[in-house]
């Protein structure tokens, strides 16, 4: 076990531009921390990637704004190397905010052991955060009702690909928009989706209509920003959107405007709106779990996870996923 701490620390926030590998930097000089009475120390296995570890860049959320000099925070996959507190002990593997480093300590009260489970990276995708996110986001919030339409964004990401698999489950017809014709041929032929719409390619109103000129029962926004807009024309009326993320406006300069139609769309079609994180739903967790482990084993749900090798790669890939070079959940093998 190494006596160094690799970390990358936010070298300086990006003021108004696109974030770039050159906004981080990679250090050595850091000990392996020792944990304290009530401590765990953890080695980082897999580091999550999210569109959420740039908005936290932009300023307070669901956590505190990050700010320039501190080692990048992110959620990893680690397994605990040294335990003070009874629950956990060497080997065991937990979920955790260690941040974009080797090791981190943290209070061992906050660490639920996980189970043991090959491979272990569904812990991080279809049985973690993104999956759990799905489930609920669409479930809870979206309430889609057999023989209903769900238009889902970001659709070959981590959280989109799930949510069109479980609209399926629920016997709805599914349409997701992604950009390029590969990912929209992925959706089809392998996730099983309806439809697949390319922002890319330009007028995502007309290719709406003629995919689905009944309308929209259900929108499970990704994205924000034009797309959302798009979608809210298209809803039917009494329609539900699970307001995710809002991916299109993290990097770069802030919008010129925000959804045009807002409120008066929201009030002629009497839609309900419903932002969420999954941490709202922390009590129907294992309810959850047993229903999304039941249909990966028969294979109603299909996961896709995009693993890249090295922490001195974090950045670039965190790069890469904001102009949507993945399919399903990316992250990165440390250790």
């Amino acid at each position: 076990m190494a006596d160094v701490n690799r970390q990358i620390v936010l070298d300086r926030l990006p003021q108004g531009d696109k974030l770039g590998p050159e906004h981080f930097r990679l250090t050595s000089d850091a000990a392996r921390p020792a944990p304290g009475e009530g401590e765990v120390l953890l080695r980082t296995r897999y580091i999550s990637l999210d569109a959420a570890n740039r908005a936290w860049m932009q300023g307070a959320t669901y956590r505190s704004a990050l700010t320039s000099g501190q080692v990048m925070a992110g959620g990893a996959l680690a397994e605990v190397v040294e335990s003070n507190v009874g629950h956990l002990e060497p080997g065991d593997l937990v979920f955790a905010d260690t941040g974009w480093q080797d090791y981190a300590v943290l209070p061992g009260k906050r660490l639920t052991k996980l189970p043991p489970l090959e491979p272990m990276t569904h812990l991080m995708s279809v049985f973690g955060i993104a999956g759990l996110t799905a489930y609920f986001g669409l479930l809870e919030c979206g309430k889609p009702k057999a023989g209903e339409t769900v238009v889902v964004s970001a659709a070959a990401g981590s959280v989109g690909s799930i949510v069109g698999q479980i609209a399926k489950i629920k016997g709805c017809k599914v349409v997701g928009i992604a950009g390029g014709a590969d990912k929209g041929r992925w959706l089809v032929d392998e996730l099983g989706f309806d439809v697949a719409l390319d922002y890319k390619a330009g007028d995502l109103r007309r290719q709406m209509k003629e995919a689905i000129p009944e309308g929209i029962d259900v929108y499970f926004d990704n994205t924000g920003g034009d797309i959302l807009e798009t979608c809210l024309f298209a809803m039917k009326t009494f329609g539900r959107i699970a307001c995710c993320g809002a991916v299109s406006q993290y990097d770069g300069a802030a919008p010129p405007h925000g959804p045009r139609g807002v409120p008066g769309l929201i009030v002629t079609k009497r839609l309900t709106l419903r932002g969420f994180v999954v941490m709202d739903f922390d009590d129907q967790r294992e309810k959850a779990l047993k229903d999304l482990k039941s249909w990966v084993a028969s294979s109603q749900i299909k996961v896709q996870e995009d693993i890249i090798e090295g922490l001195e790669n974090t950045p670039a890939a965190l790069v890469g996923l904001l102009a949507g070079e993945n399919r399903g959940k990316r992250m990165v093998k440390v250790s």
